[in-house]
């Protein structure tokens, strides 16, 4: 479960004090596909990086499964946002000279997995985001958009995580791609278990959620979600 009680972030410029997340409150359970939807400058990417331990809150809490990552000392946050979230980039973030399994097992490397449980777990995953075993030695830049983004989620979901945070996932990608990733994250969600959130001005996307916030000035309220057919 992903608890949110009363995060704040202010940020000085000049004799101002802005405030990007202003007193946030919600939780999202164990399971749950989730959108946060918003402008550019509503404060989503603030907000992403307080839930993924990226940034620190000047004040409020961030509970995640148990562990309150707002208080935890820089000593363990590096290992934190490595074993407990995963992360899935507008831009994809894939390194281009490495095959996609070997983009998906990099993770598992720096936690210290073995070789041969890397190997067999990655190919795993990249099964279950769709990709045929002819696309697990393909150079990430030789991918197409669509392919490239389900490499990002089976990478996130490499270790494991708890919560996984997804950055404007279809920002790059036509409108049907789009749809088969959307899909894909919902799917994952419920099947594993994990906690997906996704930031978000694609309303298309935060109507496939099972639970729709909106974040406008620094706070968030949640709204139905009605879904078409």
């Amino acid at each position: 479960m992903l608890t949110v009680t009363n995060i704040v972030k202010k940020f000085n410029s000049g004799e101002r004090t802005i405030k990007p997340v202003n007193g946030i409150t919600f939780s999202v359970e164990q399971g749950t596909f989730a959108a946060i939807l918003g402008k550019s400058g509503s404060g989503k990417s603030t907000l992403l990086s307080l839930l993924g331990a990226l940034d620190k809150a000047t004040s409020g809490e961030v509970i995640v499964d148990g562990v309150n990552i707002s208080a935890l000392p820089d000593s363990k946050l590096t290992a934190y946002r490595r074993d407990d979230i995963g992360f899935v980039f507008q831009q994809y973030n894939l390194i281009p000279n490495l095959s996609a399994k070997e983009n998906v097992m990099l993770p598992m490397e720096f936690a210290g997995v073995s070789h041969a449980e890397r190997s067999k777990r990655a190919g795993a995953l990249l099964e279950q985001v769709e990709l045929t075993e002819e696309m697990h030695g393909r150079l990430a830049n030789r991918l197409s958009g669509g392919m490239q983004q389900r490499v990002a989620i089976a990478r996130a979901l490499a270790n494991e995580p708890k919560l996984i945070l997804a950055d404007e996932p279809t920002g790059n990608l036509d409108d049907e791609t789009g749809e088969l990733i959307i899909a894909l994250l919902r799917r994952l969600s419920h099947e594993k278990k994990t906690t997906i959130l996704v930031v978000t001005h694609d309303h298309a996307l935060a109507g496939q959620a099972d639970r729709k916030f909106r974040l406008a000035r620094g706070t968030l309220t949640e709204e139905a979600v009605r879904r078409q057919g």
